[in-house]
């Protein structure tokens, strides 16, 4: 199993592909690296793709502290640092998103280009709705609040369609698997501080992608950073939720495609 101490962390990680770009998959709240199986596989024929886990999820280790945004930022900067990985495209879900704005505004020397996908730059809005989930977490399981998170990361196409059931069972029981000490990623989720005055520091292309369906960061939040950010551009996925790229992963693919193709052309007039 392949990990690397950062800041105190075991950090499980993979690397897919042989291409000369390099694009890092961050990946959102509860889930790891995996959710990203299906761009990986589309794109690895093309890129070097790294996917890793967050400290305290998936396979990596789970430590005191270290979860707020900003240490997570830390421990991006040195995983492309100590993984020799150079400039690389970097597309965060989520909190990977999180991550991602964080690492375009203040080392624009470690990001090529940057996907946003099902994020925000603001604080979180419900801070009270997730305070109470996470507590009762606390004092029983996950499995308690499995239906009520169900509906916060999925859409209602991907939630009401029979002939996905399968699927669906998979990623619940995903869900429910997930030990106590997840509360702490939720913590740095809850009371993460917003980048918006950080937003104009963004050059690099930009491509933000948001489902029609999200409840957990509304569309209009993308359409803020769209706003805010430059050299950026703006996709809807058509039904998807918070995880569309597990959604909707044809739609997401046709636009990581269409991004990636032209940036690959020009990314080294931005410097590469």
């Amino acid at each position: 199993m392949p990990t690397i101490n950062i800041n105190g962390c075991n950090y499980f990680y993979e690397i897919n592909g042989y291409g000369k770009e390099t694009i890092v998959f961050s990946h959102g709240l509860l889930w790891s690296g995996k959710m990203f199986e299906k761009q990986v596989a589309h794109l690895k024929d093309r890129f070097r793709i790294v996917t890793y886990d967050h400290r305290g999820q998936g396979q990596s280790e789970v430590t005191d502290g270290g979860y707020d945004m900003d240490s997570l930022y830390e421990d991006a900067i040195h995983l492309i640092q100590k993984l020799e990985l150079g400039k690389v495209h970097f597309g965060g879900l989520s909190m990977g998103g999180f991550v991602g704005l964080r690492l375009a505004a203040r080392r624009s020397d470690l990001v090529k280009s940057l996907v946003l996908m099902e994020t925000t730059a603001q604080p979180e809005p419900n801070k009270l709705k997730y305070w109470f989930l996470n507590t009762i977490v606390k004092l029983f399981n996950v499995k308690v609040v499995t239906k009520p998170v169900m509906k916060v990361m999925f859409g209602k196409k991907f939630l009401n369609d029979k002939s996905r059931t399968t699927e669906r069972e998979k990623l619940k029981k995903e869900l429910q698997s997930l030990p106590k000490t997840i509360v702490h990623a939720v913590e740095g989720v809850i009371y993460r501080k917003g980048v918006e005055d950080e937003l104009h520091k963004i050059k690099c292309p930009t491509l933000i992608m948001v489902g029609t369906q999200d409840k957990g960061t509304v569309p209009a939040k993308s359409e803020y950073m769209h706003s805010k950010i430059g050299n950026s551009e703006l996709k809807y996925i058509d039904g998807g939720g918070h995880t569309a790229c597990l959604e909707e992963p044809d739609q997401y693919n046709l636009h990581l495609d269409a991004f990636y193709n032209r940036i690959t052309q020009k990314v080294s007039d931005y410097g590469s």
